[in-house]
């Protein structure tokens, strides 16, 4: 079984890879070719569930041993997140299907439409096998060079519009990525230069403390941070994620930003623990808070919907952070927290930009103000919007529910309530902004003027009902989550185990 098991890790890899080429080579079956790379990404990753359950599993490529060799490991935190990866993918894959083809059927500028989907596909392919890649590498290094390819597709992608807004924030996008990626590799040369080796089970055997290593973990922690656009360093999020295309905002805000963060979280709470201090939780969780306040302010100010959903990821990203500070309790439900809060954060925010860009298409604009009556020409949109929000604000029995859950049992059971406080706060400040478009979108004023309904693609708005749906639903399936975490239990103790 282990063995079926190792032999089906490149499979999330490789096929993906393989469709960008495809695409690459034929236009017209790029569509094709990416929908059946999605589906085979899917069901391998299901059997990869199935099959590991005993336990974690190794794969060398080319048959060479570490530390000379490539190696892709799965355990329960990174099956979850192909599992995220892999639905996400395949509801955004259908939604673009339907986004192009209404763009280009009802054409201002066709010829920029098709060039736009054109290039949209094989870069969407080469950011999935770049981001399966991440979540299977065992090794720093690979680390840095799966987050490059990450971070240069989606800066491509970003720029895919052509407008100004948009290469202009694509282009801060890539300069702050380039920067997190130089302050990430430098901290890698120097674990090298400590240890003289790159594996993750090599480095969790002989890391200790030390000057070099403080050094390493902190400039590659910085480097993270910025690409996750952790507050004060979001400033290029919001432009990024409002001004691109709509599949691709889902992309950015449900995938991108989880690839860093995940690296960060491993390298805290599995490779490094005796180098994070309790200063060093403390300053994450207060930044975490920051980002959960200031980009719920931000949102509530927003007079567009995109830029709304734009801020609200960076106040969403702040909870994930929250849980740095309660680490020290030596918490199992730690990862657990963790994974549902990105599982859950994935399909809803998807599904919000996924909403908000078939709005924009509909009406032309997408002014909160004037967004009154959207049901009438729009309902299914108009759901899943308001399903997604129920995640946001952390109602039962959505899986944000379970996180937010999940953290104000462990701040209480610990008497750190400050920080269960501001996970309750960003939730109500979460229900002002929800509330204020979902008014919006379902209230019908009796002198509304009647609007047009367009013919649209069922691709156009299902996709995004069903991943708002797996987001509040969630919960109720929250033990089988939580069995994939256990086969690959990851100890997330800190040495010294002392609070600060």
């Amino acid at each position: 079984m282990m063995l079926e098991a190792s032999s089906l890790i490149v499979c999330p890899v490789i096929v993906p890879l393989t469709a960008g080429l495809l695409c690459f080579l034929s236009r017209r079956t790029a569509f094709f070719a990416s929908l059946s790379a999605c589906l085979a990404n899917l069901v391998g990753v299901c059997l990869l569930l199935g099959r590991s359950l005993s336990g974690p599993a190794s794969y060398h490529v080319g048959g060479w041993q570490a530390p000379l060799g490539i190696t892709l490991r799965i355990d329960g935190p990174s099956l979850l997140m192909l599992l995220m990866t892999a639905v996400t993918g395949l509801g955004i894959t259908l939604y673009a299907r339907g986004y192009f083809s209404f763009r280009i059927f009802f054409p201002k500028r066709i010829a920029r439409h098709e060039r736009q989907e054109r290039f949209f596909w094989p870069l969407w392919m080469l950011l999935l096998a770049a981001l399966n890649a991440l979540f299977l590498s065992a090794d720093i290094f690979n680390w840095y060079v799966t987050l490059e390819m990450v971070s240069v597709s989606a800066a491509a992608l970003a720029a895919l519009s052509g407008k100004p807004a948009s290469q202009i924030a694509a282009f801060r996008y890539l300069l702050v990525s380039l920067l997190g990626s130089l302050s990430y590799l430098l901290g890698v040369v120097f674990v090298y230069k400590v240890h003289g080796v790159l594996d993750l089970n090599m480095l969790r055997a002989c890391a200790g403390g030390g000057e070099g290593m403080h050094l390493a973990l902190a400039l590659m922690s910085v480097g993270l941070m910025l690409k996750t656009a952790l507050f004060p360093m979001h400033f290029w999020l919001p432009p990024a994620h409002a001004n691109a295309l709509a599949p691709v905002s889902a992309i950015l805000s449900g995938l991108v930003v989880k690839g860093s963060f995940y690296i960060l979280f491993r390298l805290w709470f599995d490779v490094f623990p005796t180098c994070v201090s309790p200063a060093a939780l403390n300053l994450v969780g207060i930044l975490g808070a920051g980002a959960i306040l200031w980009g719920s302010v931000q949102a509530i100010r927003q007079q567009r919907l995109k830029l709304l959903v734009a801020y609200s990821t960076v106040s969403q990203l702040g909870y994930l952070f929250i849980a740095f500070p309660l680490a020290y309790l030596q918490n199992d439900g730690l990862w657990s927290a963790v994974i549902f809060m990105a599982l859950a954060h994935s399909c809803a925010k998807s599904a919000m930009f996924m909403a908000s860009g078939t709005i924009f298409l509909h009406f032309g604009h997408d002014r909160i103000n004037d967004l009154a009556g959207t049901r009438k020409c729009l309902p299914v949109t108009a759901f899943a919007y308001a399903i997604a929000g129920v995640n946001l604000m952390g109602l039962p029995p959505s899986g944000g529910f379970i996180a937010k859950w999940l953290l104000l049992s462990s701040s209480l059971a610990s008497s750190r309530w400050w920080w269960g406080i501001v996970v309750m706060v960003g939730s109500l400040l979460s229900s002002v902004y929800v509330f204020r478009v979902v008014s919006r979108l379902f209230v019908v004023p009796e002198d509304l003027p009647v609007r047009q309904c367009l013919p649209r693609s069922p691709l156009l708005e299902w996709p995004a009902l069903v991943l708002a749906l797996i987001a509040l639903l969630l919960g109720l399936v929250a033990p089988y989550p939580l069995a994939v975490l256990d086969a690959g239990r990851i100890s997330l103790m800190l040495s010294g185990g002392g609070g600060p």
